[in-house]
């Protein structure tokens, strides 16, 4: 599959956590960075119950949309942290506290970033 297509995918993702009122939306291009996987899309929810909403709206999607499943899956709402393994991508999914904690993107910091809100309006 190439880029674009990934890309695609991620952006399918996104607008699916953004319809479910996930905030801090942002696709982070780590392919060149860590060579096993292509982007991280990461977000936010205020809570666990949002949290889990957002995450099943984006497998549904995938699945729907592009005949995507998560060859592995991490986490739980009650955690704080939910995590969805797509192989070329990968949906890293926090409430706003566990991603202060985890800090993605500080340890990512080299990675080209895409801010999803502006994205995901130009598709």
């Amino acid at each position: 599959m190439d880029l674009a297509q990934i890309r695609q995918q991620v952006m399918t993702g996104a607008s699916a956590v953004s319809a479910k009122k996930a905030t801090d939306v942002v696709v982070l291009e780590v392919g060149p960075l860590l060579g096993i996987t292509d982007f991280f899309l990461l977000l936010s929810t205020a809570n666990a119950r949002q949290l889990k909403a957002a995450v099943e709206e984006a497998e549904h999607q995938l699945r729907t949309t592009h005949g995507r499943r998560p060859i592995g899956r991490e986490g739980s709402p009650e955690a704080g942290w939910i995590v969805l393994d797509y192989g070329d991508f990968v949906i890293h999914a926090f409430t706003a506290v566990q991603r202060e904690v985890y800090g993605l993107e500080r340890l990512w910091s080299d990675a080209v970033r895409t801010e999803v809100d502006e994205a995901v309006e130009a598709r």
